[in-house]
């Protein structure tokens, strides 16, 4: 019998099978991303303690559209620039389960932009 693909929940799966190596410490954070269609999402978050350290979103940066590159770069760019405020130079990149492609990949170079290391 043929079985529907559920996207989001392999997307989970594959989420799940990285984060299982993959921990944020005080010193060095985890920088998750999540994407939906219509905003994107970023997140520094110490694991060990189970704290939200810094986050920056598409939907609080006015006119911004975060469905695009431009909009990933954006969120990037102020992720970026609040960790080097707060003192996290080096951080863990967690792509969330999705290909490393995108606004993901747009995201990830503005933050590298801003001084983030990872």
């Amino acid at each position: 019998m043929f079985k529907p693909v559920n996207r989001t929940k392999q997307r989970q799966k594959r989420h799940r099978r990285i984060r299982f190596h993959m921990k944020g410490t005080d010193l060095r954070p985890r920088l998750n991303v999540f994407r939906s269609n219509k905003q994107i999402y970023a997140q520094l978050i110490d694991d060990l303690n189970g704290v939200t350290l810094a986050q920056a979103n598409s939907k609080e940066i006015e006119g911004l559209n975060g469905a695009n590159i431009e909009g990933a770069k954006a969120v990037g760019s102020a992720i970026g620039k609040l960790s080097v405020e707060k003192g996290y130079k080096k951080v863990v990149f967690d792509r969330g389960g999705y290909l490393y492609h995108g606004r993901v990949k747009a995201l990830a170079d503005a933050a590298r932009a801003e001084g983030l290391e990872f």
